[in-house]
């Protein structure tokens, strides 16, 4: 899971002064989490497979040899993902050695700045802070590059957004604009990556707080919207409001906010979507963003436009895959490098390598991120010059 692993909510752990949840919760919730992504990391989810044929197959276009020093996100070593692409690579690179140290997106990017890693791979995009503290130390943005696209549904493994409402209200479809006014609040700005954009102000006049703003009549008029999502220390909020809250954090003061808790005999994780999708299962107002895997019969996902024109998008591995779907989120990878200059040959050819035909296809036999589009992938190419 992209999300850090913190306290049981409050209602279930024991807690310390304020509120807090002590060390012990903590470190148990840490170990649940464990055995939770190992039950997961070696099964494909999916076996469907795309056609890749229009990604390049891989061509050196120089030798390389030394040490790439990774560290970063532990999904695609759990999932042995980097085992296979570093395996391929090495069929074409005898010569050059890894070095990895993978077991968090937290640590990625620290590790880049201070010079411990050549290559910081992260399940989700830099936030604000960790792209703040990158540019203080090096005087520079660090180079992004898309290594697949995340899943539709596999918990952990950066799956797509889906916007999901109790099974009888009549809502089958939102925009964006519409998102932003039920689950966001009047603002004087956003942040487009380090830069605040008052051009993306708005006031409370836009907000939506009942169905009826939305065009439904009759009973659901003057309906509230009850709000559910994850708190706002996870990950999933920061992607859901650079897309639809247009990089704002002011968030519907109504919010209901979970967290991850460990089950009580300590054998597994009760996850936060866990939780709010149950109260959406008894709640016709509620409305709520995660992953398509936690729908319940009482629930369904709505179709979603980035634009009040359409079009309207429903979400299925399909749409994930071919990135139609507009709160489809990737996993990157990042490395240092100066505008102008070319990037370290070792790294370049690697992320060729991981970004080409067989690249992917290694993503594809994992069955859980889900192989680049050859528009996506030349993209990529573009980027490494």
């Amino acid at each position: 899971m992209d999300s850090p692993t913190t306290s049981a909510a409050d209602r279930s752990a024991e807690t310390g002064p304020h509120g807090t949840s002590t060390t012990a919760d903590s470190l148990a919730l840490q170990q649940a989490r464990e055995r939770w992504k190992a039950e997961r990391a070696r099964k494909a989810y999916y076996t469907r497979r795309f056609d890749l044929s229009g990604l390049p197959e891989y061509q050196p276009e120089q030798v390389v040899s030394g040490t790439i020093r990774q560290r970063g996100v532990n999904y695609i070593a759990d999932s042995g993902l980097v085992d296979r692409w570093e395996e391929g690579f090495r069929r074409h690179h005898p010569d050059v050695r890894f070095d990895d140290d993978l077991k968090s997106s937290v640590l990625a990017l620290p590790a880049l700045y201070t010079g411990m890693a050549d290559l910081a791979p992260m399940g989700r995009r830099l936030t604000w802070d960790e792209l703040t503290a990158y540019q203080r130390e090096l005087n520079a943005a660090p180079l992004e590059i898309t290594f697949a696209t995340g899943s539709l549904d596999v918990t952990g493994w950066t799956y797509a957004l889906a916007v999901m409402v109790h099974q009888s209200n009549p809502i089958s479809k939102l925009t964006f604009r519409q998102l932003d006014g039920i689950f966001g609040a009047e603002r004087t700005g956003g942040w487009n990556g380090l830069m605040w954009d008052t051009s993306v102000a708005r006031g409370a006049e836009e907000n939506i707080r009942t169905w009826g703003q939305l065009g439904l009549g009759g009973e659901w008029e003057q309906r509230p919207i009850h709000v559910y999502g994850y708190n706002l220390k996870f990950h999933f909020p920061d992607e859901f409001a650079r897309k639809v809250l247009n990089g704002g954090d002011k968030w519907n003061e109504q919010l209901i906010e979970y967290a991850n808790e460990a089950k009580p005999d300590g054998s597994g994780l009760v996850l936060a979507a866990e939780q709010f999708m149950a109260d959406l299962s008894d709640d016709p107002c509620g409305i709520a963003y995660g992953s398509v895997h936690d729908v319940t019969p009482q629930t369904k996902p709505v179709a979603v436009s980035a634009t009040d024109e359409g079009p309207f998008v429903p979400i299925n591995l399909g749409t994930v895959q071919d990135r139609t779907y507009p709160l489809t989120r990737d996993v990157y990878y990042y490395l240092a490098g100066e505008p102008g200059k070319p990037i370290e040959p070792r790294l370049r050819e690697f992320l060729r390598y991981v970004v080409s035909r067989e690249g992917q296809e290694a993503v594809q036999q994992d069955g859980k991120y889900l192989p680049l589009t050859a528009e996506c992938a030349a993209e990529q190419l573009r980027k490494l010059g």
